[in-house]
């Protein structure tokens, strides 16, 4: 190691952490080499001499082991600059006023569970209720090592086929909302933002009603003028606090925007996603007349779809990364 590495401290960080990285993947791949040794070891027992109970926790023991494998494929297909990081995941409402209010409230209630599954934190630091019911737009941040790597495949348009429960007639209804994810990147990057270049507001935090309902102007939003980037929190009762976490969410944003400039893709990214409306989903969600979850871009689909709605994202993301990979060849 080089007797200056550790002068500046930011870089020293970041290579420590991707160093670190590494060697839990060398780990891991070590952890089930032996483990899959040990089970052959089991098998080869087996044909020899009769056991149920160990035939009973060989079977156990490979399908833990399964899972495993492919948690550890999935991070091997995670190789981008940022697949580390936390994600701030942004979901707006589309065409179908109070329907697609509910949607966001289902997909945000989905990526709960999902987090909360892989052991990650979400915080919520923006929301604006319906008018009647559900969500119309909220951010949170998913805090966990390869949170934004696993996301990226949620950007897009999300359709929903379904028999309303808001219409008396029970007739079928399309809803829709549009997820972006970004990577938060606060303490990677050294961004110079001019304080002329901003706009800061404060407001009373809250929507429709409820919780969320502040009585002081808490709230704080952030406008970067030349690029007309807004950024916004109201999750903390301190302004002090809410203005630290704009900040933080614009860092992201200009960062993002940056980069997809610099690759001059910043408008085929968002193209991507299209009109948050009929033509432009990724993945399509019909809980009537039948039952399936659809991925448009890779093709999987799956008749779970209550376990899909419980955060079972796991086999979606991984014909994602699979696809993304295809792309790139």
């Amino acid at each position: 190691m080089a007797q200056d590495f550790w002068l500046d401290q930011n870089n020293a960080k970041t290579i420590m952490g991707k160093l670190d990285g590494l060697k839990n993947l060398v780990n891991q791949w070590q952890n089930l080499y032996t483990q899959i040794n040990e089970l052959s070891e089991i098998e080869q027992l087996l044909e020899t001499e009769q056991d149920e109970e160990l035939a009973r926790q060989l079977q156990e023991d490979t399908k833990k082991l399964d899972i495993e494998i492919k948690k550890l494929d999935i991070k091997t297909k995670l190789s981008g600059q940022h697949d580390k990081n936390n994600a701030i995941v942004s979901i707006n409402a589309g065409a179908g006023g109070t329907e697609s209010c509910d949607w966001v409230s289902m997909i945000f209630r989905m990526y709960t569970m999902w987090a909360e599954d892989k052991g990650f934190s979400l915080n919520t630091v923006d929301i604006l209720d319906g008018d009647e019911a559900g969500i119309k737009n909220i951010t949170f941040i998913v805090k966990g090592e390869y949170a934004y790597g696993l996301l990226q495949s949620e950007i897009g348009v999300h359709r929903l086929v379904r028999i309303s429960p808001f219409d008396s007639n029970k007739r079928r209804h399309t809803s829709f909302c549009s997820v972006d994810v970004i990577p938060e990147v606060d303490d990677e990057i050294d961004m110079v933002i001019d304080e002329k270049d901003l706009r800061i507001d404060t407001y009373r935090s809250g929507g429709a009603g409820g919780q969320h309902v502040n009585t002081t102007d808490s709230a704080v939003r952030i406008t970067h003028l030349p690029t007309n980037i807004v950024s916004q929190s109201q999750a903390e009762r301190s302004q002090i606090k809410n203005r630290a976490t704009a900040m933080t969410l614009l860092k992201a944003k200009l960062y993002e925007y940056e980069q997809e400039k610099n690759r001059q893709a910043y408008e085929k990214h968002y193209d991507a996603k299209g009109l948050i409306a009929w033509g432009n989903q990724i993945r399509s969600y019909v809980f009537m007349p039948y039952q399936l979850v659809k991925d448009h871009r890779t093709d999987y689909e799956t008749s779970q779809v209550s376990k899909v709605m419980d955060g079972d994202l796991d086999n979606f993301i991984n014909e994602y990364l699979n696809w993304k990979l295809m792309q790139k060849k």
